[in-house]
């Protein structure tokens, strides 16, 4: 991979991480598209961490505060909205990582092609069509209790099958359980958080026993890129989805499917 190929890609997952239209989708078969050879787990690996400094930079002084207010539980402070979200995000993580190493070999090898991707691209955009139409937007974040996010982290899980994305199934989630549309937002990244650490620990774990020379400004420029546009899509997105719904996501996401489906069948 050269330094050009791992700037496109590395905007494709800035761009695709938070927003709900599946980064895995569009990693998957953009380089099939272009003809581009695999990126490799190094670059994986460093994408990942891009998009962890994006999130965890533009929410530092929120994990600050619920940080704080975790370890007080701990040690037995009182609880309080804080630590409970908190709590919320670590225990959110759980389903996904259990799915990931039941099924993680079964969906790479079944799942990660053309058909199973546009169907679930198409599906989970009615999902998200349907909770944002249907939904009462009238909680936020810190009203979860621990039923909602039970429900929330095996919506995460699903997102292990590509084309789901995590983003557009654990806002899909947050939306059906009543919650505004920033707060279901801001829940989906903040969930993002172990599940990247998670993500990019293991493949970082299987990076170790590889032999593979290492590109180092390639991963560099990736890394980089990744944060810089994760931050930008996380603050417009905030800022702006109250504004212009969830509508236009679902319309992307159908044509992607859909475009798939035409040119894969």
């Amino acid at each position: 991979m050269d330094v050009l190929h791992a700037l496109y890609l590395a905007l494709i997952q800035g761009l695709t991480e938070f927003l709900p239209i599946s980064s895995s989708a569009h990693l998957i078969f953009l380089p099939r598209l272009f003809g581009w050879s695999d990126q490799g787990l190094a670059f994986d690996v460093a994408v990942h961490v891009g998009t962890l400094v994006a999130v965890v930079s533009y929410f530092w002084r929120d994990l600050h505060v619920l940080a704080r207010s975790w370890v007080d539980s701990l040690l037995g402070g009182p609880t309080c909205a804080e630590s409970k979200l908190a709590w919320a995000v670590l225990l959110g993580a759980i389903p996904v990582a259990l799915a990931g190493l039941l099924f993680g070999s079964v969906v790479e090898s079944q799942l990660r092609h053309p058909i199973p991707i546009a169907s679930a691209t198409i599906g989970f955009a009615i999902l998200l069509w349907w909770a944002d139409v249907r939904g009462t937007r009238q909680r936020d974040e810190h009203d979860l209790n621990w039923k909602d996010v039970v429900i929330v982290g095996c919506a995460q899980a699903s997102a292990l099958i590509p084309g789901a994305s995590r983003s557009g199934v654990t806002i899909t989630a947050g939306l059906w359980l009543g919650l505004t549309r920033v707060a279901a937002a801001r829940f989906s990244f903040l969930l993002s958080i172990p599940v990247i650490v998670l993500a990019g620990s293991w493949k970082f774990w299987h990076l170790l026993h590889q032999e593979a020379p290492v590109a180092w400004l390639v991963l560099i420029v990736g890394a980089t890129v990744a944060a810089i546009t994760a931050y930008i899509c996380i603050h417009y997105f905030l800022r702006l989805i109250d504004r212009i719904h969830m509508l236009p996501f679902v319309i992307y996401r159908l044509l992607v499917g859909i475009g798939l489906l035409f040119v894969y069948t």
